[in-house]
Protein backbone atom coordinates (compact mmCIF):
# COMPACT_ATOMS: atom_id res chain seq x y z
CA UNK A 1 0.00 0.00 0.00
CA UNK A 2 1.49 3.44 -0.93
CA UNK A 3 1.30 6.38 0.95
CA UNK A 4 -1.64 8.06 -1.29
CA UNK A 5 -3.37 4.87 -0.68
CA UNK A 6 -3.40 5.34 3.23
CA UNK A 7 -4.19 9.10 3.26
CA UNK A 8 -7.11 8.87 0.70
CA UNK A 9 -7.97 5.68 3.58
CA UNK A 10 -7.71 7.96 6.70
CA UNK A 11 -9.52 11.19 4.83
CA UNK A 12 -12.72 8.55 4.74
CA UNK A 13 -11.93 6.88 8.43
CA UNK A 14 -11.42 10.18 10.36
CA UNK A 15 -14.16 12.57 8.73
CA UNK A 16 -16.65 9.81 6.96
CA UNK A 17 -16.16 11.76 4.14
CA UNK A 18 -15.28 10.72 -0.01
CA UNK A 19 -11.69 12.27 -0.49
CA UNK A 20 -13.27 14.47 -3.70
CA UNK A 21 -16.09 15.78 -0.54
CA UNK A 22 -13.20 16.78 2.06
CA UNK A 23 -10.96 18.57 -0.31
CA UNK A 24 -13.99 20.20 -2.06
CA UNK A 25 -15.43 21.25 1.03
CA UNK A 26 -11.73 22.57 2.65
CA UNK A 27 -11.25 24.56 -0.71
CA UNK A 28 -14.31 26.16 -0.21
CA UNK A 29 -13.19 27.02 3.73
CA UNK A 30 -10.06 28.25 2.04
CA UNK A 31 -12.65 30.56 -0.64
CA UNK A 32 -14.69 31.86 2.67
CA UNK A 33 -11.66 32.59 4.71
CA UNK A 34 -10.10 34.67 1.83
CA UNK A 35 -13.58 36.57 1.61
CA UNK A 36 -14.08 37.00 5.60
CA UNK A 37 -10.76 38.17 5.73
CA UNK A 38 -10.98 40.72 3.03
CA UNK A 39 -13.67 42.84 4.48
CA UNK A 40 -11.68 43.73 7.74
CA UNK A 41 -9.60 47.00 7.67
CA UNK A 42 -5.99 45.97 8.16
CA UNK A 43 -4.07 47.63 10.93
CA UNK A 44 -2.04 49.56 8.47
CA UNK A 45 -4.82 50.66 6.37
CA UNK A 46 -6.77 51.79 9.47
CA UNK A 47 -4.43 54.21 10.39
CA UNK A 48 -4.22 55.87 6.93
CA UNK A 49 -8.24 56.05 6.86
CA UNK A 50 -7.76 57.88 10.55
CA UNK A 51 -5.35 60.02 9.75
CA UNK A 52 -7.61 60.90 6.23
CA UNK A 53 -10.86 61.16 8.72
CA UNK A 54 -8.52 63.85 10.90
CA UNK A 55 -7.97 65.68 7.60
CA UNK A 56 -11.90 66.68 6.87
CA UNK A 57 -12.46 67.16 10.76
CA UNK A 58 -9.94 69.60 11.66
CA UNK A 59 -10.82 73.22 10.69
CA UNK A 60 -9.93 74.92 7.66
CA UNK A 61 -7.27 77.20 7.32
CA UNK A 62 -8.22 80.97 6.41
CA UNK A 63 -5.66 81.64 3.55
CA UNK A 64 -6.89 85.57 3.09
CA UNK A 65 -7.73 87.38 0.28
CA UNK A 66 -3.94 87.87 -1.40
CA UNK A 67 -3.02 84.47 -1.78
CA UNK A 68 -0.26 83.77 -5.20
CA UNK A 69 -0.65 81.04 -7.47
CA UNK A 70 3.12 80.14 -5.94
CA UNK A 71 1.78 80.08 -2.48
CA UNK A 72 -1.47 77.97 -3.71
CA UNK A 73 0.67 75.22 -4.84
CA UNK A 74 2.05 74.38 -1.53
CA UNK A 75 -0.94 73.21 -0.85
CA UNK A 76 -1.00 70.10 -3.26
CA UNK A 77 -1.44 67.14 -1.25
CA UNK A 78 2.51 66.96 -1.29
CA UNK A 79 2.87 67.94 2.28
CA UNK A 80 0.42 65.90 4.76
CA UNK A 81 0.67 68.17 7.03
CA UNK A 82 -0.73 71.01 5.31
CA UNK A 83 -4.77 70.96 3.66
CA UNK A 84 -5.55 70.24 0.51
CA UNK A 85 -6.56 73.72 -1.67
CA UNK A 86 -7.92 74.06 -5.05
CA UNK A 87 -9.14 77.08 -6.70
CA UNK A 88 -11.83 78.11 -8.87
CA UNK A 89 -12.47 81.56 -10.51
CA UNK A 90 -10.03 82.71 -8.29
CA UNK A 91 -12.27 81.75 -4.75
CA UNK A 92 -9.96 79.18 -3.41
CA UNK A 93 -11.53 76.20 -1.73
CA UNK A 94 -10.82 73.25 1.11
CA UNK A 95 -11.34 69.95 -0.56
CA UNK A 96 -9.20 67.64 2.33
CA UNK A 97 -12.63 65.97 3.29
CA UNK A 98 -11.90 65.00 -0.61
CA UNK A 99 -8.68 63.68 -0.46
CA UNK A 100 -9.66 60.58 -2.36
CA UNK A 101 -10.14 62.24 -5.19
CA UNK A 102 -7.93 65.28 -5.12
CA UNK A 103 -4.62 63.97 -3.46
CA UNK A 104 -1.63 62.41 -4.19
CA UNK A 105 -2.61 59.25 -6.61
CA UNK A 106 -6.65 60.86 -6.90
CA UNK A 107 -8.21 61.02 -9.76
CA UNK A 108 -7.82 64.91 -10.02
CA UNK A 109 -4.79 64.82 -8.06
CA UNK A 110 -3.55 67.38 -10.89
CA UNK A 111 -6.15 69.91 -9.95
CA UNK A 112 -4.70 70.07 -6.47
CA UNK A 113 -3.08 73.53 -5.65
CA UNK A 114 -3.96 74.86 -8.46
CA UNK A 115 -6.92 77.56 -9.89
CA UNK A 116 -8.30 74.69 -12.55
CA UNK A 117 -11.10 76.27 -14.07
CA UNK A 118 -10.56 76.14 -17.45
CA UNK A 119 -9.55 72.71 -16.96
CA UNK A 120 -12.90 71.72 -15.14
CA UNK A 121 -14.91 74.02 -17.84
CA UNK A 122 -12.88 71.66 -20.83
CA UNK A 123 -13.49 68.51 -18.81
CA UNK A 124 -9.40 67.88 -19.30
CA UNK A 125 -6.64 66.57 -18.22
CA UNK A 126 -3.91 68.60 -20.40
CA UNK A 127 -1.90 70.09 -18.11
CA UNK A 128 -1.69 73.46 -20.42
CA UNK A 129 -5.44 73.72 -19.27
CA UNK A 130 -4.34 74.27 -15.78
CA UNK A 131 -5.41 77.47 -15.74
CA UNK A 132 -7.67 80.42 -14.37
CA UNK A 133 -7.92 81.82 -17.89
CA UNK A 134 -11.54 81.26 -18.72
CA UNK A 135 -10.94 83.51 -21.73
CA UNK A 136 -12.57 82.00 -25.33
CA UNK A 137 -14.41 79.30 -23.85
CA UNK A 138 -18.06 78.52 -25.27
CA UNK A 139 -21.14 79.18 -23.47
CA UNK A 140 -21.65 75.64 -22.85
CA UNK A 141 -18.16 75.29 -21.42
CA UNK A 142 -19.13 77.99 -19.14
CA UNK A 143 -22.27 76.32 -17.62
CA UNK A 144 -20.31 73.49 -16.86
CA UNK A 145 -17.59 75.54 -14.97
CA UNK A 146 -20.97 77.34 -13.03
CA UNK A 147 -22.33 74.27 -12.28
CA UNK A 148 -18.25 73.13 -10.71
CA UNK A 149 -18.59 76.37 -8.84
CA UNK A 150 -21.70 75.61 -7.25
CA UNK A 151 -21.08 72.39 -6.07
CA UNK A 152 -17.75 73.71 -4.70
CA UNK A 153 -19.30 76.58 -3.01
CA UNK A 154 -22.39 73.82 -1.43
CA UNK A 155 -19.85 71.17 -0.69
CA UNK A 156 -16.35 72.54 0.89
CA UNK A 157 -15.71 75.81 2.53
CA UNK A 158 -13.92 78.67 1.10
CA UNK A 159 -10.81 79.80 2.50
CA UNK A 160 -8.79 82.27 0.43
CA UNK A 161 -8.75 84.69 -2.92
CA UNK A 162 -5.84 84.16 -5.66
CA UNK A 163 -4.74 87.55 -6.47
CA UNK A 164 -2.90 88.48 -9.53
CA UNK A 165 -2.54 90.88 -12.63
CA UNK A 166 -5.36 89.95 -14.10
CA UNK A 167 -8.74 88.36 -13.37
CA UNK A 168 -11.43 86.85 -15.43
CA UNK A 169 -15.01 86.54 -13.88
CA UNK A 170 -18.41 85.34 -15.39
CA UNK A 171 -21.29 87.79 -15.92
CA UNK A 172 -24.79 87.60 -17.06
CA UNK A 173 -26.25 90.11 -19.01
CA UNK A 174 -29.87 90.45 -20.16
CA UNK A 175 -30.37 90.91 -23.64
CA UNK A 176 -33.23 93.13 -25.65
CA UNK A 177 -35.17 90.14 -24.99
CA UNK A 178 -35.19 89.71 -21.61
CA UNK A 179 -32.91 86.52 -21.51
CA UNK A 180 -29.60 86.47 -20.10
CA UNK A 181 -26.52 85.09 -21.64
CA UNK A 182 -23.43 84.60 -20.22
CA UNK A 183 -20.22 86.62 -21.56
CA UNK A 184 -16.87 86.53 -19.67
CA UNK A 185 -15.79 90.13 -18.56
CA UNK A 186 -12.20 90.76 -18.18
CA UNK A 187 -11.40 92.54 -15.40
CA UNK A 188 -7.14 94.47 -14.61
CA UNK A 189 -6.73 94.97 -11.18
CA UNK A 190 -4.98 97.76 -11.12
CA UNK A 191 -2.06 97.15 -8.44
CA UNK A 192 -0.74 100.90 -7.26
CA UNK A 193 3.26 100.54 -8.34
CA UNK A 194 5.34 103.49 -6.82
CA UNK A 195 8.14 104.20 -9.04
CA UNK A 196 11.80 105.53 -7.29
CA UNK A 197 11.78 109.31 -7.77
CA UNK A 198 14.70 110.66 -8.86
CA UNK A 199 17.22 112.39 -7.15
Amino acid sequence: MGPYTTVMGGITEYTGLSPAAFFTILAMMAVVYKLVCGMFVAAGDYVAVKKANEYALREPVQLGENVTEEQLRAYDGSDPEKPLLMAIKGQIYDVSRSRMFYGPGGPYALFAGRDASRALALMSFDPKDLTGNIEGLSASELDVLQDWEYKFMEKYVKVGQLVGAERNQIETEPTENGDKIQEVKHIEENETQQSPTSE
